[in-house]
Order: structure tokens, then C-alpha cells, then sequence
């Protein structure tokens, strides 16, 4: 059985059509850095606990994806086993991915994950699996598809509003104005909507293929991008793993149940 692309997909369970067919799998980008527990002290691959309890609040399965080289080349590789894609926030993505110098305020990039998130990324909206980009995640799916990001964001709009406290969203609450209609209008549920902020780079030049569909309204500064043409490919620039009213994550975790199903009930039957 392919999935839609001429690949085919794994039976990873051996369940077919009609058994039940589990939680959706939702891989999540970690990030790379060092860390400390216990007595250790040691490069980690981390990722914040709220982004894996918005998951499972969902009814989704979490899995971490980490840096790795394999998959800069071969994505499929991890896109065959996941239903959903969540590329989740953190460092600055390094400015010569889109191709433009580094700023004085740019720092901590990681190459190495954002080249394995570039090629999950774009092959998941390749192969139309659903994508949701959370602060840095929306940055790093637009410059994907070609787009470009300011990169010390008190530069363009004159105020550090969206991030007050680095480390902390106190005092960084906006909303945001949704466009009626849009896919970020739905998954969260409202077009006016209350976020929780924490970036000091933002959307520049759109990418291919994307359109802003939620601006601040502290400045006008797109804070949703989505791809109309496919099923669920959103960027949201706040963090809705740090709000448990906020219904973002839930859609994807829906959508992703759906590609799911989708993908179990075109399994073969197997012989009773």
C-alpha cells in the first residue's frame, strides 16, 4: 500500500482495517544543548514537558525526534512512522539557512537541528502529513519554503513586547487578530485569540506556497502562516503547549488521527 506518493506505508503494528486502530503518532523536534540531572552534565536532546502533555491531553503519542544526520537525507526514513509532525520552539535558526548574515542579537543557533527539521518539514508538506510550527517552529517551516526572518525583532517594531522576561511569558500576553475562515481561525477556535509570547525574530518575506492568516495586535506582525493547499500545515508564533485552554495542539492531534485512520483503513485485510 503507498501513500499517495508512490512510498509505502508500514503496517507498523500489524493491525488491519476495522481493529482499533491506537493514538496518532506525533513526532516532535527536540532541541540540542547542554544539560544537567542527577550528577551529569552532558550534551542533551531536550524538549520541554508541556509541549508532550499538550500531546497526550490530546490523546496523541509523543515521540522526541532528535538531531540526526541519516535523516537530513532521507526524512521518510521517520515520516513513515508518525501521523503528525510538531516542530516546537527554541533557538534561533542559523541566518545562512535564508541565506542572509548574522545579526548581533542571533544566538545559540544549532545547525544540526535545523537541518534535519528543514528536510522533515519540507517533506512532510510534501507528502501532505500534518505539520503545526510553535514559535521558532513557525519560523523554521517558513524558511523551509523558501521565506526569510528579521532576526532582532526591537529593530522593526520598536518595542521588546513579545518578549519581556526572557525565559519567562509573564508580561507577554497579546492577542492575536485570525482571519475569518482560516485553518489557525479554527484550531484555536476564535479569531480574536489570547497568547502566550516568547520571540524576538519574526516572519520577513512569506514562504512559498504559505499565506499570513493572524496578525499581533500590538503590531501587525504576522503571528499565523498556513498552506491553504493542504490539509493542516500551521505556524503559530505563540506557545499553545504553554496554555491548557488553548486548542491549537488538539487540532493537530485530531488531523493527525484522521491521516491515521486514513492510512490503516487502505491496509489490506488480512485473513481471518
Amino acid at each position: 500500500m503507498n501513500d499517495g506518493d508512490g512510498r509505502p506505508v508500514n503496517d507498523r503494528d500489524g493491525r488491519s482495517a476495522g481493529d482499533d486502530e491506537g493514538r496518532p503518532v506525533v513526532g516532535i523536534c527536540t532541541s540540542l544543548t547542554n544539560a544537567r540531572w542527577g550528577v551529569w552534565n552532558q550534551r542533551a536532546a531536550l524538549l520541554a514537558f508541556g509541549y508532550i502533555a499538550a500531546i497526550q491531553r490530546a490523546g496523541g503519542l509523543a515521540v522526541m525526534i532528535p538531531p540526526d544526520v541519516r535523516l537530513e537525507q532521507d526524512p521518510d526514513e521517520m515520516l513513515d512512522l508518525i501521523d503528525g509532525l510538531i516542530l516546537a520552539g527554541g533557538e534561533d535558526v542559523d541566518p545562512a539557512a535564508y541565506g542572509a548574515g548574522r545579526h548581533p542579537m542571533t544566538r545559540h543557533t544549532v545547525p544540526e537541528r535545523d537541518r534535519v527539521e528543514l528536510a522533515l518539514s519540507r517533506r512532510a508538506i510534501e507528502r501532505d502529513i500534518p505539520v503545526l510550527g510553535i514559535c521558532r517552529g513557525m519560523q523554521l517551516m517558513n524558511v523551509a519554503l523558501g521565506g526569510t526572518l528579521h532576526q532582532h525583532l526591537p529593530d522593526e517594531v520598536g518595542h521588546e513586547d513579545h518578549r519581556r522576561f526572557p525565559g519567562s511569558f509573564d508580561g507577554a500576553d497579546h492577542d492575536v487578530r485570525l482571519r475569518d475562515g482560516s485553518l489557525a481561525a479554527r484550531a484555536a477556535g476564535e479569531e480574536l485569540h489570547g497568547t502566550k509570547s516568547h520571540h524576538h525574530q519574526g516572519i520577513d518575506e512569506v514562504g512559498d506556497g504559505l499565506e499570513v492568516s493572524g496578525y499581533s495586535t500590538l503590531d501587525d506582525l504576522p503571528e499565523a502562516i498556513e498552506a491553504p493547499e493542504r490539509r493542516f500545515v500551521l505556524g503559530v508564533q505563540w506557545h499553545p503547549e504553554a496554555d491548557q485552554s488553548s486548542r491549537v495542539v488538539e487540532a493537530l492531534v485530531r488531523e493527525a488521527a484522521a491521516y491515521r485512520s486514513a492510512r490503516i483503513q487502505a491496509l489490506p485485510e488480512t485473513a481471518g
